[in-house]
């Protein structure tokens, strides 16, 4: 039907939408493409004033490394200033962010949603106002007791201020998932002699197991992309990819290196293309259709 459908329509309105997509993708994939040309420059070259071409010919990198291109700012990134350090902070916290968050997340959205107290209500709209504060104002209220108890700086400390700002939307996105399977799973498994916990692990979470995904990918994105907990708990050693990224761009007291940044940039992105590549089809599952179909 969807074929016929397009072949009824104008040939001059399937040339326009056709020509929209195509020049939608390309000012979405602008910015990414352009740092990802100049991070092989120099800056004098990417952030040329007087001629924005340079930046596509590069002719004082040329000038400098005897070809157009170079992996100079890659090499400063990585190896000069261990950028891999904090690339492997950010896996670790990540990691534990999302674990955590999804355990206790599947646990208690299920709890709530099989629930039939009308305080589940309130509590998620409480989760839901906590979850909306800014998280300045929330991670202020853990410097105290971290610089007192000396967890000022680590890695756990981030983990548990992440997982705190983050339960609330996951336990929210999570209840909503769990809502929409059909109790009569939970009761047909139970007559089978499953008890409650086997019952959720072997007949739910299969089911849910799109709205696990989509949850975790979101929890995943909070803690990769976090800048204002990361800045504000962790160590200069510990730090994370965003905190990293811009303390190569330097302060007005320190001098940066910007093409550090630039490379750092495109380093930290394109994992994020890639994962979202890979669990697309998972992803469109868990938004369109929560867990179930029917």
């Amino acid at each position: 039907m969807s074929t016929s459908l397009a072949r009824r329509q104008p040939l001059g309105l399937r040339i326009a939408l056709y020509a929209f997509v195509v020049i939608w993708l390309i000012l979405a994939a602008f910015p990414f493409l352009w740092t990802l040309w100049g991070s092989f420059k120099v800056e004098l070259d990417f952030f040329s004033l007087s001629n924005w071409t340079d930046a596509l010919t590069g002719p004082r990198t040329e000038a400098v490394y005897g070809k157009p291109f170079t992996g100079a700012g890659y090499e400063g990134a990585w190896v000069q200033e261990e950028f891999w350090r904090a690339v492997l902070n950010t896996s670790i916290v990540c990691f534990c962010v999302v674990c955590i968050s999804l355990t206790f997340g599947t646990l208690g959205g299920y709890a709530l949603s099989r629930s039939g107290y009308k305080y589940v209500f309130w509590l998620l709209i409480i989760a839901l106002i906590f979850r909306a504060l800014p998280q300045i104002t929330l991670v202020s209220g853990y410097l105290q007791p971290f610089f007192a108890w000396n967890l000022w700086g680590i890695l756990p400390t981030t983990i548990i201020v992440l997982v705190a700002i983050n339960q609330p939307f996951t336990l929210w996105m999570l209840h909503s998932f769990f809502t929409k399977i059909p109790i009569e799973l939970d009761e047909s498994a139970k007559v089978d002699g499953c008890t409650q916990f086997q019952a959720f692990r072997h007949v739910i979470i299969p089911v849910m197991w799109p709205g696990v995904i989509t949850t975790g990918l979101f929890s995943f994105l909070l803690a990769y992309n976090d800048f204002a907990v990361a800045a504000m708990l962790l160590s200069e050693e510990n730090r994370t990819m965003v905190p990293a990224i811009a303390a190569f761009l330097g302060t007005t007291q320190t001098e940066g290196n910007v093409m550090f940044a630039v490379a750092a940039v495109v380093s930290a992105t394109a994992p994020l293309f890639v994962l979202v590549m890979f669990f697309q089809r998972q992803i469109v599952s868990g938004l369109t259709a929560g867990a179930v179909k029917g």
